[in-house]
């Protein structure tokens, strides 16, 4: 008897992220309290439209993903020039059958009846795990805390892969680079499938981001269909679909807005306002950010109760979107973010400092303190990629791009990516840039931390 399709994906969390072991047998780690400024993130994100469609994220039958058409109770929303498309689902077969595939469609139309050409300007997409050669994938490796990549990307999961990619400037080949969309019936931009055939458990999952640059105004939806003995379904088969207004089951109802009480953020199905975040992290009233203030931090991802105490909800808004999924984009997956520190050392001697991305727990963070926990034995919370530009290199002088891949559990302290020193009346500018991944669960910090110089050591003191 096959697996149903939650406890399948039980199976591959409990596979994928495996616990590690307590410090001192089976006591729970002690919390560690750290005293220290806790700012909102300067800055705000843009007005780019990003088509978001991540509700259901376990497919379990065919049909209407999302729809900006204005038919069949489509969002009714035409996106022209540059938009963005998130999507990320898992599949864990159909029932009774051990080789089903389950193919995700990208189906462009032009709102007029001229062609519309639409250029892929950036993007990658990646399978959790690939069954076929040339099928681009990121099994969920159990990696370390911390890995600086080299010339070989380091991924672990599809959000992870596909983030990094962005970040490198890097696709995966399965994208296409251009396509000429003919007006009067809706053309699939993409057709990729989520194989099962030969996993254990039967489950698989797809991230897809996309950057999109349309000549003309185009609607967008995504489709779920079955395919014949492994075969993708035919164009028509997919209009069809669209055309039925068919809709792929949802799931988790949301949490009213504004309710009391445990909240359910539930998953977003709609297009989105914002896709980068942009940002200078300078001190109030300052155009510079003084070293001598460390610690500081700032929330990444932060969202309606998860804001650390900072009062600021970074949280996207929504266009439009389906009835019973999020009413915004909690957790901001996909946003990339790019932000600013301008360091200035104003005193007399030199003074360091170090980088680093955290999890704090969330659970009695905030008013002047962020609290972590000892070990690392905690749920994953992060897994991805982040780029920082002008930390020490060689001699003291600022490196260029540096790409690190974290594992951040609950409550853990974030490994130093690096240090800047700066001597006296110095400055410079360092820049910090990720894609929120899928799979990461919000908020994380940004930290800027003192470092003890010392003769024989430097250590880093919260």
């Amino acid at each position: 008897m096959l697996r149903s399709p939650l406890l399948a994906l039980a199976a591959l969390c409990l596979v994928n992220i495996p616990v590690l072991p307590t410090r001192g047998g089976t006591e729970a780690p002690s919390p560690v309290v750290r005293q220290q400024q806790l700012r909102p993130l300067p800055g705000q994100l843009d007005e780019l439209l990003m088509v978001n469609d991540n509700n259901p994220e376990l497919i379990t039958g065919e049909g209407v993903l999302l729809s900006t058409f204005p038919i069949n109770k489509g969002l009714d929303v035409a996106l022209d020039g540059r938009f963005d498309l998130f999507s990320h689902h898992v599949f864990a077969g159909k029932p009774d059958e051990l080789t089903s595939t389950l193919w995700l469609a990208v189906l462009v139309q032009p709102r007029g009846d001229k062609p519309v050409t639409l250029t892929v300007t950036g993007g990658s997409t990646s399978l959790s795990q690939g069954t076929k050669p040339g099928q681009t994938s990121a099994p969920f490796l159990p990696l370390p805390s911390l890995m600086a990549e080299t010339t070989t990307p380091i991924a672990s999961g599809p959000g992870s892969r596909v983030a990094g990619d962005l970040l490198r400037g890097t696709r995966a080949p399965e994208l296409p680079s251009q396509i000429k969309i003919v007006p009067g019936k809706a053309s699939p931009l993409l057709v990729l499938p989520i194989p099962v055939a030969g996993l254990d458990p039967l489950l698989n999952g797809r991230n897809l981001q996309l950057r999109l640059q349309s000549s003309a105004p185009v609607y967008l939806a995504t489709v779920a269909a079955y395919g014949k003995n492994d075969t993708q379904p035919s164009d028509q088969r997919l209009r069809t679909l669209l055309i039925s207004g068919k809709r792929s089951p949802k799931e988790h109802q949301p949490s009213a807005r504004g309710s009391k009480g445990k909240i359910i953020y539930s998953r977003v199905s709609g297009v989105q306002i914002g896709s980068t975040w942009t940002g200078t992290l300078s001190d109030p009233n300052s155009t510079t950010l003084n070293v001598g203030n460390a610690p500081i931090s700032w929330p990444i991802s932060s969202l309606e109760r998860g804001d650390l105490g900072t009062g600021q909800v970074e949280t996207a808004e929504l266009k439009s979107f389906d009835i019973g999924t999020a009413w915004a984009a909690h957790g901001n997956y996909g946003v990339e973010y790019d932000l600013t520190l301008p360091l200035h050392n104003p005193d007399r001697k030199t003074r360091s400092v170090a980088i680093a991305l955290e999890s704090p727990d969330k659970q009695g963070s905030g008013n002047g303190k962020l609290l972590f926990q000892s070990g690392e034995s905690g749920p994953v919370m992060f897994r991805g990629p982040i780029e920082v530009t002008g930390l020490d290199g060689a001699n003291g002088r600022a490196m260029g791009r540096r790409l690190f891949h974290l594992v951040l559990r609950r409550g853990q302290e974030g490994p130093i990516l690096g240090h800047v020193s700066l001597g006296p009346g110095q400055s410079r500018r360092v820049r910090v840039r990720l894609v929120y991944p899928a799979d990461a669960t919000p908020p994380q910090v940004l930290t800027l931390l003192p470092v003890k110089q010392s003769s024989s050591t430097t250590d880093v003191h919260p």
